[in-house]
C-alpha cells in the first residue's frame, strides 16, 4: 500500500509540478463549484467556504479540526489536517478500540485524535468539550448532521460536504481549500494518481463489462456502483469498463450517485458484467454469490469471474482507494 510518510520529497514535488502542470483540473474544479478559494490566495485569512449548507467565514488557519463525519476524518487524515477530534462509528464493526475505521485508525491514533462520541450518536456536548476552531460534517451517510448545523455552528465555523457526490480526490481538494492545505491536497492527490496510473498500466484488464456491488444475499437490496461514484471512478481509472444497474430497477428513495440499489430477483437482470467485483466483502461473500441460485445464469457466475475487493472496500478514501489499488494490482498483474 502507497505510503505518504515514506514518499520522500522529491517524489512529492515531481508528483505536484506534473499535477500544476496538467493544470489541476478535476481539483480546480471542485474547488470553484465549492465555492472554495483556488480563488484566494494561498495563505490569505480568513477566507469565505461555499458548502452545501451555506457560506462559513473561516477567520484563520485552523489548528482544531474536529469532525462529525468518520468518512471524511480519513480524508482529511490523507492531507495532514490537524484533526484533534472525531465522532467514531461501532467499535464492533470497525476497529475495535476505537471505533474508527480500520483503514486509517492506526495513523489517527498516532496523531492524538480522541474519539468525539461513539456509534455515530450526536453529542453536542462533546463537541463543545472538544474545542474545535473547525466543524466538517457531512450532509450525506449514517454520520450525516445536517439537522444539527445551527447547533455546530453556534460553537465554532463549520463546512458541510456531501461525499456521496464527488469522489475522495475532488473532496480532499475541497478540504485543502478550507483549511490552507491546498499543497498537501494537491499532493496527496497527485501521488495517489500516479499510483493508479502505474497499477493500470502493469495490469492485465479482462474483456468485457465490470459491475462493482454490495451483495448482502437475499436479506437486503444489492447495492451496484454507479460508474459516476466513487467506485466506478476509480476501476475506471484503472482500466475497466464500468457498467451500472438500469435506474428503474434502483429502489432507493433518495436520488444518489455513487450507488443504485436492486432487489435480489432484479439482480439477476442487472448483473451484467463479465466481471463482478465485490464491495465490502471477502471471499466467503464472493461464494455466496456465487452459490446464489437467482444467480446462476449472471455472466460472471457462470465463469466464475467474480473478485472480492476487501472488508474495507466501501467508503472511499485515500487509504481504503489505496488498498483497493493493491488488491487490483495483485489480480490482474
Amino acid at each position: 500500500m502507497l505510503s505518504r510518510t515514506h514518499r520522500s520529497a522529491a517524489a512529492a514535488v515531481t508528483a505536484l509540478v506534473a499535477l500544476l502542470a496538467a493544470g489541476c483540473a478535476s481539483g480546480d474544479a471542485a474547488a470553484q463549484d465549492a465555492g472554495t478559494p483556488a480563488a484566494a490566495e494561498e495563505g490569505a485569512w480568513p477566507r469565505t467556504v461555499t458548502h452545501e449548507l451555506g457560506e462559513t467565514e473561516i477567520p484563520a488557519e485552523p489548528v482544531r479540526i474536529v469532525s462529525t463525519s468518520v468518512t471524511l476524518t480519513g480524508i482529511l487524515l490523507s492531507i495532514d489536517a490537524p484533526v484533534t477530534g472525531s465522532a467514531a462509528t461501532t467499535p464492533a464493526a470497525s476497529n475495535q478500540d476505537t471505533g474508527f475505521f480500520d483503514w486509517w485508525a492506526d495513523v489517527a491514533v498516532d496523531r492524538g485524535v480522541e474519539v468525539v462520541y461513539q456509534n455515530l450518536e450526536f453529542d453536542e456536548e462533546a463537541v463543545i468539550a472538544a474545542e474545535p476552531d473547525l466543524i466538517v460534517m457531512s450532509t450525506t451517510g449514517a454520520d450525516a448532521t445536517a439537522e444539527h448545523y445551527d447547533a455546530l455552528s453556534a460553537i465554532a465555523p463549520t463546512i458541510a460536504l456531501d461525499y456521496s457526490a464527488a469522489t475522495w480526490q475532488d473532496v480532499a481538494v475541497e478540504l485543502g481549500a478550507a483549511t490552507g492545505l491546498e499543497d498537501a491536497a494537491a499532493e496527496t492527490v497527485a501521488a495517489f494518481d500516479a499510483r493508479v496510473a502505474e497499477v493500470a498500466d502493469a495490469i492485465t484488464v479482462p474483456e468485457g463489462t465490470v459491475n462493482a456491488v454490495v451483495f448482502n444475499g437475499g436479506a437486503q437490496d444489492t447495492a451496484f456502483a454507479k460508474p459516476a461514484g466513487s467506485h466506478g471512478t476509480l476501476l475506471t481509472a484503472l482500466g475497466f469498463d464500468v457498467v451500472g444497474a438500469d435506474e428503474a430497477l434502483d429502489t432507493s428513495e433518495q436520488a444518489r450517485t455513487d450507488f443504485a440499489f436492486v432487489s435480489l430477483e432484479n439482480t439477476v437482470t442487472a448483473l451484467t458484467g463479465d466481471t463482478v467485483f465485490i464491495i465490502s466483502g471477502d471471499q466467503d461473500t464472493a461464494d455466496a454469490l456465487l452459490a446464489e441460485p437467482v444467480l446462476a445464469n449472471a455472466p460472471a457466475v457462470r465463469s466464475g469471474q467474480v473478485h472480492p475487493l476487501g472488508d474495507d472496500s466501501f467508503r472511499v478514501d485515500y487509504y481504503s482507494a489505496s488498498q483497493i489499488v493493491d488488491t487490483v494490482e495483485g489480480l490482474f498483474s
